[in-house]
């Protein structure tokens, strides 16, 4: 354990050792990494909250100053210390590596251990470690489906779980999560082009320059027209429309372009684990074999500025130099049976305080899903805002943390 001062913070690390395979499927261990944050003062009879960040594959924020970054530790830390959790294959924690030495089938097995399924293990043996008896989770994004596997399966850990975000739906069929994102992606496409009618034009351009291989991405290979029409992943996002716009406005000749929409594309050896495990993330009992792939609507094939989102093809992996060697082995996760992440019985029994910020908005986590997992938990409350707009008004992540504990502290 490590302590370390910055200004207005007390910063504790801690290390700990666990099993690859909770499962005890083999000897093989990882280093999980997790940085607690204090005011200076605060001891350690203070309640914890452990924040699951989105991803997967994403490492916890790194706290720079109150009251800035990130937007709501300053208000957590009113009721809390906290505990920043980089999962595992992420951050300090072990990396994931290149794994060059391995088959196709043993990098896919590998690879299967990086689910909510196995973070929520190594977060319990953190809880231990720290002898916390009981602490309240913030998940955001997907750090909210390890919140909801959490309550599914170490429910007498928890003293309330806030979800930013991240409610994912129990049990359905991943062909229709995915069909319901397509439609729901289409429809803020429009409402783009409505606002931006000029951008149609841009993006149609654009595609054109892309299957003439005019646009090179900073890794050196070719932006291909099917990757352009990912930045719809920033729609549903507060200021993403404008974020895409302002990208289409520039003139995709210039040296600097390939940078700019590197920025906005969703998918990239940047961050692995969220390419190579993300469809498994959506997986409750069942293979997912290429979901976005098989359920694209057929108005992708006539009309090239329908944007896509979160919605991940296999050539994700085989045109990105970093990932190709995971080809095959992303081939063998999509045809993998996963096990169950949730068990609607024991959430439809716990008594933990539960309370949700759901986004109106959302195309990777539909608030239809959201509130249907909501009705079958019943400490779980929902508060439904627009993208972090609420009533018109920029919520901040501070404003909507407080909203949530008032929530599940019946202030609210």
């Amino acid at each position: 354990m490590r302590i370390e001062t910055i200004p207005g913070l007390v910063l504790i690390e801690h290390e700990i050792e666990v099993p690859l395979d909770h499962l005890g499927g083999g000897p093989e261990t990882l280093t999980v990494f997790a940085r607690e944050v204090r005011r200076p003062g605060d001891r350690d009879d203070r309640d914890a909250l452990l924040f699951l960040q989105g991803g997967p594959g994403g490492e916890s924020p790194r706290p720079i100053d109150l009251p800035t970054v990130p937007g709501w530790l300053d208000r957590a830390l009113q009721d809390y210390r906290v505990i920043l959790l980089d999962q595992r294959g992420t951050g300090r924690s072990t990396p994931l590596t290149a794994m060059t030495g391995l088959s196709p089938q043993e990098q896919a097995d590998h690879l299967a251990h990086f689910r909510a399924d196995s973070i929520v293990e190594d977060a319990e043996l953190l809880r231990d470690h720290l002898g916390i008896s009981r602490w309240s989770l913030l998940g955001q994004s997907f750090g909210g489906f390890c919140s909801l596997r959490y309550l599914s399966t170490h429910p007498g850990s928890l003293r309330e779980v806030l979800f930013t975000g991240g409610v994912p739906p129990v049990g359905l069929p991943i062909d229709e999560i995915y069909a319901a994102t397509f439609a729901r992606t289409i429809e803020l496409t429009e409402r783009h082009y409505a606002r931006f009618p000029g951008d149609r034009d841009r993006m149609r351009a654009l595609v054109e320059r892309c299957d003439a291989g005019e646009i090179r991405l900073p890794h050196g290979g070719l932006l291909s027209a099917r990757q352009a029409r990912s930045i719809g992943s920033r729609l549903g996002m507060t200021g993403g429309s404008e974020q895409i716009h302002y990208l289409l406005e520039r003139d995709p000749a210039g040296l600097g372009f390939g940078h700019e929409v590197a920025s906005l594309l969703p998918f990239s050896g940047h961050s692995p684990l969220y390419v190579l495990v993300h469809e498994a993330c959506y997986a409750d009992a069942q293979a997912t074999r290429w979901a976005s792939a098989r359920v694209q609507p057929a108005a992708y094939e006539t009309d090239p500025t329908l944007f896509t989102a979160e919605h991940l093809f296999p050539w994700h992996v085989s045109e990105d130099p970093l990932l190709a060697p995971f080809a095959e082995a992303a081939d063998l996760l999509a045809e993998r049976e996963w096990p169950s992440l949730y068990d609607p019985s024991v959430l439809a029994s716990v008594d933990v305080p539960s309370a949700a910020a759901v986004y109106y908005d959302d195309p990777y986590v539909l608030r239809e899903h959201s509130l249907a997992t909501a009705e079958l938990v019943p400490t779980l409350r929902p508060w439904i805002t627009n993208a972090h707009l609420h009533n018109g008004v920029q919520v901040a992540p501070e404003e909507v943390l407080d909203r949530l504990i008032g929530m599940v502290r019946g202030r609210v």
